[in-house]
């Protein structure tokens, strides 16, 4: 963490300087709804003083209890981009293993049919967690009320309409009932509306989109409880599938002693909903211990229940623009999460994806309105966004079949966990790749770091700052603060000095007309405001001269002109594999790795390779 570049400050460095930006009915961008997908959104963009925001919420105060708990690896790397990802390794249940539960080959009760490690090695840096959706709401809160605009939700507040116009500064106009009044309501008029409301979506409603897809017509419970049980992999996320009475999967919950149960149970029929079986919790309990038989279930207390039907649905766009006006019209209305995509709980990718829809969309509308990026950029929210969604879908629904399904035998029993295994990226959420475009580029020149994928997110691994020796991630160095990097990474003998590729790289990037440094820098900001160049050397840290680097990495920033000596990089040769055999760096020639607001690589390419560079960002930012 950096601080004090602007001058000594004392208390909390992570609560920044109040800017003036009162509450207003003219917004630059009012997210509806505080959800995950709403207060990601919300916290990128309360970072940035210059940008109004507005988030509104139905309910009277933040969520207490319930609903999701399931944090994939990649939404841990995404939360340390906001800083708040130690506080939830620190409070979560870590999933290390899964037990799959089946019944004996005489069809009696259960046995263990295998244990197995949950995150495959070197998948990503972050595990797998449990933590209550109320923590991660708390979290991305403290973060809106700590930045600049110090952004506080306005809750109830139920949306009413929102209705488009032809007013070129707001065309976004939305009208709510002010619940804590009654009679009264508020309208408010944005640039743009981002519609994180849930599945009964009143902004998907207002676009006119369906969600599409069928239930499975399959009925399950949920609950949370504190119980007593001799079923020995109680505190192991555990997979059963009994003979005869269905399939519980059992989700330890942190604080070590409550655990969560997915229930299933009987199939709907007809134009039967789930409200019509009227499920109470004992009827859960009473499941549970019949799938659980032999072994003993003793509930001692219920702390929260559901029962739910198991539907995967996804709308055809996710903005307002029909596919035949995109070359003559900007979206300004969006939806995200649970406003156009629902999955079953049991996969865990509802939260995670939701908070990926608007990590995609937040870094986008900051550079619009930040007049960095022209308002086409918008257009890719969608076009990427939609294509993920249908992916996991297909993914969600083959998931939640297996794991309803009544295996005649050991063979067909083994399906699930199989399928378990084989797609465990998907359930970490680092599966995801964005088809090129003109912020990812094509795979030409790929080989020269095989483990770093454009379109995919960053791979992190291990390195040593050079400037301090300290041990990290590099890549816990890419914030949610809006910036592209340039991941530069040095070939054979280069430590930097006149004549090597690093140092050509960085003369150019810091001083050529054409440089898109110098290009989009804007006058009395920092030279990595827009841009933020690193550089990763082959040498042992204990080998470099920090004095011997190019000015680029180790510029001077602030009011003071002060040295930022966090720029420069090596590998980590105490904790394991290098860096450069880890993510298949070309040792010889070295790459350069383009990196995207949002963590997932634009483009590889050669370091000295300056025309591709002023290509790529020219048809980027403005």
């Amino acid at each position: 963490m950096q601080y004090h570049l602007d001058g000594f400050q004392t208390g909390d460095p992570s609560v920044s300087k109040a800017t003036s930006n009162t509450a207003s009915d003219q917004v630059d961008v009012l997210i509806v709804g505080c959800g995950p997908a709403g207060l990601t959104l919300a916290a990128q963009l309360a970072e940035f003083p210059e940008i109004t925001t507005r988030i509104t919420e139905r309910k009277s105060g933040p969520l207490e209890v319930g609903q999701a708990d399931g944090i994939a690896c990649r939404s841990i790397e995404m939360f340390e981009a906001f800083g708040f990802a130690e506080k939830v390794l620190k409070e979560s249940y870590w999933v290390n293993e899964v037990g799959f539960w089946r019944p004996n080959p005489d069809g009696t009760g259960l046995h263990r049919a295998d244990r197995i490690q949950d995150v495959e090695d070197d998948l990503s840096e972050m595990p797998h967690v449990i933590l209550s959706q109320a923590r991660i709401h708390d979290f991305y809160l403290e973060n809106m009320r700590n930045a600049p605009t110090r952004l506080v939700p306005d809750y109830n507040r139920e949306l009413i309409s929102v209705t488009q116009t032809d007013d070129p500064d707001y065309p976004v106009t939305a009208v709510y009932n002010c619940l804590e009044v009654e009679g009264k309501t508020q309208t408010i008029r944005a640039r743009y509306i981002v519609g994180c409301d849930g599945a009964r979506s009143v902004v998907r409603k207002s676009l006119g989109y369906p969600l599409k897809g069928d239930a499975a017509r399959q009925l399950w419970g949920v609950m949370d409880v504190l119980a007593v049980t001799d079923f020995p992999d109680i505190r192991l996320k555990a997979a059963i599938q009994s003979a005869s009475h269905g399939s519980i999967l059992i989700i330890p919950r942190e604080g070590g002693y409550m655990v969560r149960m997915y229930i299933e149970l009987d199939a709907l029929h007809g134009d039967e909903r789930a409200a019509d079986r009227k499920v109470i919790s004992d009827m859960l309990i009473a499941k549970a211990r019949d799938i659980l038989a032999p072994y003993t279930l003793d509930v001692k207390e219920v702390a929260w229940w559901s029962a739910y039907e198991v539907g995967q649905r996804v709308c055809d766009a996710f903005d307002d623009v029909p596919d035949d006006q995109r070359s003559v019209r900007d979206p300004h209305v969006f939806i995200a999460g649970d406003a156009c995509h629902t999955h079953s709980p049991k996969a865990g990718q509802g939260m995670n994806v939701s908070m990926a829809d608007t990590f995609n969309l937040g870094w986008k509308l900051a550079a619009v309105l930040r007049g960095q990026a022209e308002p086409s950029l918008l257009h890719s929210y969608s076009e990427e966004r939609c294509a993920k969604a249908k992916e996991l879908i297909a993914f969600d629904r083959d998931m939640a079949r297996l794991f309803s399904a009544k295996p005649k035998n050991a063979e067909e029993a083994a399906q699930f966990q199989s399928y378990f295994k084989k797609h465990g990226r998907y359930t970490a959420g680092v599966e995801t790749r964005y088809d090129s475009s003109a912020i990812t580029g094509d795979d030409q020149h790929q080989s020269l770091a095989t483990g770093l994928k454009v379109g995919m997110r960053f791979h992190s691994a291990p390195v040593i700052r050079l400037g301090d020796g300290k041990p990290k991630q590099l890549g816990h160095v890419l914030k949610a603060d809006g910036r592209w990097r340039m991941m530069a990474f040095a070939g054979a003998g280069d430590v930097g000095q006149s004549g090597g590729d690093i140092a050509g790289l960085c003369a150019y990037l810091a001083d050529d007309a054409a440089s898109p440094v110098v290009r989009y820098t804007r006058a009395g900001t920092n030279i990595d405001s827009i841009i933020d160049v690193r550089a990763v050397f082959q040498a042992a840290h204990r080998d470099m001269m920090l004095d011997a680097l190019p000015y680029l990495l180790l510029p001077r920033k602030g009011r003071y002109g002060l040295v930022d000596y966090e720029k420069a990089f090596c590998p980590d040769m105490k904790t394991g594999p290098d860096l450069f055999d880890l993510r298949g760096v070309d040792r010889a020639k070295g790459a350069l790795v383009i990196v995207r607001p949002d963590q997932f690589i634009a483009k590889v390419q050669p370091l000295d390779d300056f025309e591709g560079i002023a290509q790529f960002f020219d048809g980027v930012l403005i």
